[in-house]
């Protein structure tokens, strides 16, 4: 068996299987397999393609061998572009902006980009909610207001991993962004 989170396979199974955890690859070894495939395949790669593919792997070979093949299944160019739309990840600037608003108070205008991201970039609220993780760390707020907020995070993660409507979490976590702004967190 293979599995990215060991927590999802339950106890029984787990206390029969020896279990081996792989660190995340860097870069130039995913560089190696990526070309390598893409050399058999006969796929062109574009300038940059190799970055994107990274940062949406994280470090995870699989998943970027994965997401080789579904570019490749539109294209044998694979550009930046085309594999920007297949990841159709959240671009860390766009939360900046959502995290922005909501820290100066304005929790309307951070609900609507939020919104926005959402549904024109087809983005999940699982994938929203990492990468507001990564970015309340380049906060300038105080350490203890981003250590409630990565706890609220995490509860809010949480909630929609149970099931929970997404966007009603996110708009709660917004909420204590808001209230962490105005110095209420």
């Amino acid at each position: 068996m293979s599995c990215n989170y060991s927590t999802k396979i339950i106890d029984p199974i787990q206390s029969r299987c020896a279990i081996f955890r792989f660190k995340l690859l860097e870069k130039k070894d995913i560089e190696k397999v990526i070309k390598r495939i893409a050399d058999g395949e006969k796929l062109t790669i574009s300038p940059g393609v190799m970055e994107i593919l990274y940062e949406g792997s994280e470090g995870d070979c699989r998943r970027a061998i994965n997401l080789l093949q579904a570019t490749g299944s539109v294209s044998p160019l694979i550009t930046a572009d085309l594999v920007s739309t297949i990841i159709s990840n959240t671009k860390p600037k766009d939360i900046r902006i959502v995290l922005d608003y909501a820290l100066a108070g304005d929790f309307e205008k951070s609900k609507e980009k939020l919104l926005d991201i959402m549904l024109k970039e087809s983005i999940s609220g699982q994938d929203v909610i990492k990468e507001v993780q990564k970015e309340i760390w380049n906060l300038q707020i105080e350490p203890e207001i981003k250590v409630r907020l990565t706890e609220k995070t995490g509860e809010i993660e949480f909630r929609i991993t149970e099931g929970s409507d997404p966007f009603i979490q996110l708009q709660s976590l917004l909420a204590s962004f808001v209230l962490a702004g105005l110095g209420r967190a």
